[in-house]
């Protein structure tokens, strides 16, 4: 059952997801439409025995399929980690805190703002109004930069100057999110307490010491032997297992397993370009397989027939409101305070407005820890899908008025080459 379950899912949501890019939409909203039509809101609704055949309500036969789940999620974070570019924001970094932070207070803000007012029926028992309203805000104010950096490709601007700064205030909100999602996880699980907010930040402070001060030297080290001596399979076998090591060893410390996984895809990043091009296989696995699988069982959490309540159905159009306005109004204000055109801002508050994947896999990790329940986790993740399929439009209209610069001519031309010099090296490798 469970072979037929994952081979299943993973069929359904590559056909899915290929459909879904031929509508010029993300992937992930046709991988996550393989979970609504499997789960309870068509197939359970449809064919209930079918359903419970199928998908077999036991929390033992459903661990299964979570466990391959959580293990793709997992690197695929890691792999967000290893997009990361420490020099872009070092080189930008003016510019980008400016965006990122604007981009993260507002929509926190209003997203705790949302979350403390919020009715009672959209927590999970036993969760406190701060904790749950701390967390809804973290979910607000994340961006997606695996999706945006994937829409910035497919539409040919990541040369733009919109397009470089995007990534670089992206980066900015992603470590920050995954930062904030580790401390409001240690919270829902400890209790919302002085003590429980005081060790999560000291863990905190101290996996971000240890990670900079000691493994980052250590793994550049050890990335420079590999790549002399070690080839690809050794390479990405060892990339996996110090993904899912630094993941443990965050979550032994109290904080997300995913946040450990982010800081080593980091790690990874800094080293050698051409160890991290032998890396390109596990990325076409983990996008390939290991990701739509976790999306497809995401999706069947998914109950889309509790917004036929319409008090549910209001939160849910009022989160979405809170999300857009507070992402655009923050990035804007940001992008004008450091002297970007009027244009310019809302290209990247529409980029960055982005949730997508980020945003999945913190609805999931809310749902894991008990904070969110089922129609909470439903409209968080409306929430991701809505914001994704908002962006290409908002792209499309802002920048057809930005002219381009002789610096994104230069740096377009500089991309063609880097892109077809790994292809004429080393063909079977697609970086």
């Amino acid at each position: 059952m469970f072979l037929l379950q994952a081979g299943l899912l993973v069929l359904l949501a590559v056909l899915c997801g290929h459909l879904a890019t031929r509508l010029r939409m993300p992937a992930v909203a046709g991988e996550l439409c393989v979970g609504i039509l499997l789960g309870p809101t068509v197939l359970g609704n449809v064919a209930p025995s079918a359903a419970n055949w199928l998908l077999p309500q036991e929390a033992g036969q459903f661990h299964l399929i979570d466990a391959i789940g959580q293990i793709g999620v997992l690197l695929l974070v890691g792999i967000t980690g290893m997009e990361m570019d420490v020099v872009l924001i070092r080189r930008r970094s003016t510019t980008a805190l400016s965006i990122g932070f604007g981009g993260l207070v507002l929509p926190f803000v209003l997203g705790f703002a949302a979350g403390w007012m919020a009715p009672a029926s959209l927590r999970h028992e036993g969760i406190d109004r701060p904790v749950f309203a701390l967390f809804i805000g973290v979910a607000l104010c994340v961006s997606a930069l695996p999706v945006i950096a994937k829409t910035l490709t497919d539409m040919n601007l990541i040369h733009r100057n919109v397009g470089q700064l995007t990534l670089a205030a992206g980066m900015v909100d992603d470590v920050v999110g995954w930062i904030l999602l580790s401390v409001v996880s240690a919270m829902a699980v400890g209790g919302a307490g002085g003590d429980s907010i005081a060790e999560p930040l000291l863990a905190t402070a101290l996996v971000l010491t240890v990670t900079f001060g000691l493994l980052r030297p250590l793994v550049n080290r050890v990335m420079k032997v590999a790549e002399r001596t070690s080839g690809t399979v050794s390479v990405v076998g060892g990339a996996t297992a110090f993904i899912l090591l630094c993941a443990a060893a965050t979550h032994g410390l109290g904080l997300e397993a995913m946040f450990g996984a982010f800081l080593a895809g980091m790690l990874i990043s800094s080293g050698p370009r051409s160890v991290r091009a032998q890396l390109a296989p596990l990325r076409t696995v983990v996008l390939a397989v290991l990701a739509p699988l976790f999306f497809a069982t995401a999706g069947l959490r998914l109950d889309l027939g509790s917004l036929a309540d319409p008090v549910t159905l209001a939160a849910g159009a009022a989160l979405l409101l809170v999300a857009v306005i507070g992402k655009m109004v923050g990035v804007f204000a940001g992008a004008k305070a450091v002297g970007i055109s009027t244009w310019e801002s809302l290209a990247l508050g529409g980029a960055l407005n982005t949730r997508g994947v980020i945003q999945l896999v913190i609805a999931a990790a809310g749902l894991r820890i008990g904070v969110l329940n089922a129609t909470s986790y439903t409209l968080v993740v409306l929430v991701a899908i809505a914001t994704s399929l908002m962006a290409p439009p908002i792209l499309r209209w802002t920048m057809s008025r930005i002219e381009h610069t002789a610096e994104e001519h230069l740096r377009q031309q500089d991309r063609s080459i880097l892109d077809w010099e790994p292809a004429k090296q080393s063909p079977d490798v697609h970086v």
